[in-house]
């Protein structure tokens, strides 16, 4: 039995680790194009289009904006890290040695979503260092903080490697981030506070999963009770359940995996 585990514990840890050092192999690559983008959205639309705008909620614009950029690279970079490097495994056909191992499909499955978690918080956090050179850090609930950011690289890391498991080539990854994932991060109040929308709009955005996302997360640092926090952190547990629950039911039957 203890032979089985530590088996089990070292194919995950395998998993875990390629995940992490394909981020190293190339740091270039994956860790300066969101901080040089993070920079120029603070420097655009929180120095300069921030004077026009005002505060909200007794912040400046461009400390408003922090939490939205910060949620934005860990979302964005967590979905797309796992949605890559599991569909390379299906091309490089890599993934049938992971089929015919003893290994179970749960810790498969979070071996690379650990790896999105690991690369979605690394860049968050380099964007947070970044905004430091721009406006005041405010950290109002610094373990809530942690847990919103935990759980939301989780969320998108599952949400990344079931489109890497639909996927069947190349361009068809990137149809989700394009046509899905890009709308509803900028409708999910990054940029702008959800309270300013119309009413329906308002009503549509709360089936956004982002939105929750997003206020937890400025809640967490700006204390900016725009929602119901605790309603948001329930509906964001759940996401995270269903999704992980969708990636294994998937693995397990092999959908776009097995031929």
């Amino acid at each position: 039995m203890s032979s089985r585990v530590t088996e089990n514990f070292i194919g995950f840890y395998t998993i875990v680790e390629k995940e992490i050092m394909r981020l190293v192999r190339i740091w270039v690559e994956t860790l300066f194009p969101p901080i040089i983008t993070s920079a120029l959205y603070f420097t655009i639309f929180g120095n300069i289009l921030g004077q026009h705008i005002g505060k909200i909620d007794g912040y400046s614009y461009i400390e408003f904006l922090t939490p939205g950029l910060v949620m934005l690279g860990v979302v964005n970079n967590a979905y797309s890290n796992v949605a890559m490097s599991f569909y390379m495994t299906k091309f490089m056909h890599t993934i049938d040695e992971m089929l015919v191992s003893p290994l179970p499909n749960f810790l498969i499955v979070l071996g690379y979503v650990i790896g999105g978690m690991f690369r979605g918080l690394i860049i968050g956090s380099l964007i947070f260092l970044t905004a430091m050179f721009f406006t005041p850090i405010h950290i109002a609930h610094p373990w809530f903080m942690l847990l919103i950011a935990l759980l939301s690289a989780m969320l998108f890391s599952c949400a990344g490697f079931i489109n890497g498991m639909i996927a069947d080539s190349f361009d068809s990854i990137s149809i989700i981030p394009t046509f899905v994932l890009t709308p509803l991060t900028y409708l999910g109040g990054v940029f702008f506070a959800v309270s300013a929308l119309p009413h329906a709009w308002q009503v549509l955005a709360r089936f956004n999963p982002i939105l929750y996302i997003i206020e937890s997360f400025r809640y967490s640092m700006l204390n900016i009770r725009q929602a119901n926090i605790e309603l948001a952190f329930a509906m964001i547990v759940l996401f995270v359940v269903v999704l992980f629950g969708v990636c294994l039911y998937m693995f397990n039957k092999g959908i776009g995996v097995k031929s």
